[in-house]
């Protein structure tokens, strides 16, 4: 069963958080500006309420992720903090001297309570509402790009997670007594995923045992971390894959296994929406959503703000009819006109054909594409194949046997040619200085937060991550802005 409001907390030792935890203490505040019963709201359905033991406050689960997020520990460090961190019991709306949860009840309330329910979009748009009501959101315009997160599996093997996981527990055991090296068990050197297991839970038991160096909080961050690896992620250690991660492309050269986060945001760097999808689709596609989901959490968009990825024909089209300028450059091919071996041909404006490096023009030109908006025409030039056959410069231009050489350039559409002349403007050049504040919150999502590498297998677990650290985010951003 779940209550049906929060217990007051009746504790004789209430008044020690007046004394402890100071007015401009984070938590404090965040617990001031946020009214957490929304969670209540949405998370009710998943409780019974007529049989059963009283479950444990959601409201009070639900801080628990936060404090995981904001923090950026494990289940169990979490947890412990929680017992002597006056903060983070004040935060938890627990009394001084109240007993915590059991760890492993973080793990059921995200597989059983979260799960279904589009968290994603629900803490985005709280945190936005938060921020209007502030009067925070003045601009009318959201900066949209993409950012990856790598797979926590597949890109290394179970026994190479374990591995990297016990050294580097064994590294903070080593800075603090290096004489305790003969007391550990003996690395194992045998390819094997179980004895890799047996090794990590006899290092623990040793190092456990050792109650002055297990006392220290870097030694036990980094066990209670290898645990959990044992314990919370075993069953996707031993299948050692992430069924719906993805090689996606940063560039030409380099690439990752993962996830992509496709956000927008406001000037006042508050995230107004996000899409979570596989590594590998591309980011364009994305806009449409990211400025629908955006207007129905109250931003008015006048203006999106990216880079050449968001700038194809189908996105310019939406944008015009949403009255939305789009700042976000054309890619060169279509600017230039696309066309390939642009050294080799050379453009005759009196006779409005092409001449080839061998100094042939072409004689006929043709219309080629149907005239539908759905993608750009071309025109080709004809050229002679005769003379081409006999040309001194057909090496690498002529191919034996072909019947005909044919030269093709992209024509610009009406909407291209309007958005070429709006990239000339000075407002356009204006804002896409804004830009760069997305490419920070992406970084501050990675190096702050651990958004560089998924917390759990699958979609719905990158989802998970995705709305609770930008809620965070969001949050720590209001808090300085009011600030």
């Amino acid at each position: 069963m779940i209550k049906k409001q929060q217990t007051m907390i009746l504790s004789q030792y209430i008044g020690i958080y007046d004394l402890v935890v100071p007015k401009d203490n984070m938590l404090r505040k965040i617990n001031e500006l946020i009214d957490f019963s929304f969670v209540y709201n949405e998370l009710v359905d998943k409780y019974c309420d007529n049989n059963g033991r009283n479950a444990i406050d959601p409201i009070r689960m639900f801080k628990y992720l936060l404090l995981k997020y904001i923090f950026d520990l494990s289940d169990v460090d979490i947890v412990e903090r929680s017992k002597y961190d006056m903060s983070f019991k004040y935060f938890l709306g627990m009394a001084p001297e109240e007993s915590v949860i059991e760890p492993s009840s973080l793990t059921k309330f995200r597989r059983l309570r979260l799960k279904d329910i589009n968290l994603l979009d629900m803490l985005i748009n709280k945190t936005v509402e938060i921020a209007l009501e502030k009067g925070i959101i003045k601009s009318k315009s959201i900066i949209v790009d993409a950012t990856h997160t790598s797979a926590r599996y597949n890109q290394k093997s179970p026994r190479e997670i374990l591995q990297e996981r016990s050294k580097r527990l064994r590294k903070s055991v080593y800075e603090i007594d290096e004489n305790i090296k003969n007391a550990l068990p003996v690395k194992n050197e045998v390819d094997d995923l179980e004895a890799e297991i047996k090794y990590c839970q006899d290092l623990i038991k040793v190092i456990e045992k050792n109650e002055v160096i297990s006392a220290y909080p870097k030694v036990r961050e980094k066990m209670n971390i290898l645990s959990e690896t044992l314990d919370d992620d075993l069953q996707h250690m031993q299948s050692f894959a992430d069924a719906d991660a993805r090689i996606g492309h940063k560039t030409a050269d380099s690439s990752f296994f993962g996830y992509k986060t496709h956000l927008a945001m406001t000037e006042e760097r508050i995230i107004s929406a996000a899409t979570i999808t596989t590594g590998e689709k591309t980011d364009g596609k994305e806009l449409n959503t990211l400025i629908t989901k955006s207007q129905e959490a109250g931003i008015e968009v006048q203006a999106v703000i990216g880079d050449a990825a968001y700038s194809e024909k189908e996105n310019i089209k939406f944008a015009n009819e949403k009255n939305i300028k789009l700042v976000a450059k054309l890619h060169p091919g279509v600017t230039q006109g696309l066309r390939k071996n642009e050294e080799e041909f050379q453009f005759n404006k009196d006779s409005g054909m092409y001449v080839c490096k061998g100094g042939h023009m072409a004689f006929r030109r043709a219309r080629q594409g149907k005239n539908d908006g759905s993608r750009n025409q071309a025109y080709t030039y004809y050229f002679d194949i005769e003379k081409c056959k006999e040309c001194t410069q057909k090496e690498g231009c002529y191919k034996e046997g072909a019947k005909s050489k044919t030269y093709s350039v992209t024509i610009k559409s009406g909407i291209h040619k309007s958005q070429i002349d709006f990239q000339e403007s000075k407002y356009f050049k204006e804002k896409s200085k804004e830009r760069y504040k997305i490419e920070a919150k992406n970084s501050e999502l990675k190096n702050r937060h651990g958004y560089d590498t998924t917390s759990y297998s699958g979609l719905i677990g990158m989802e998970m991550q995705g709305a609770l650290t930008i809620f965070v985010v969001n949050i720590k951003r209001i808090l300085k802005l009011m600030g």
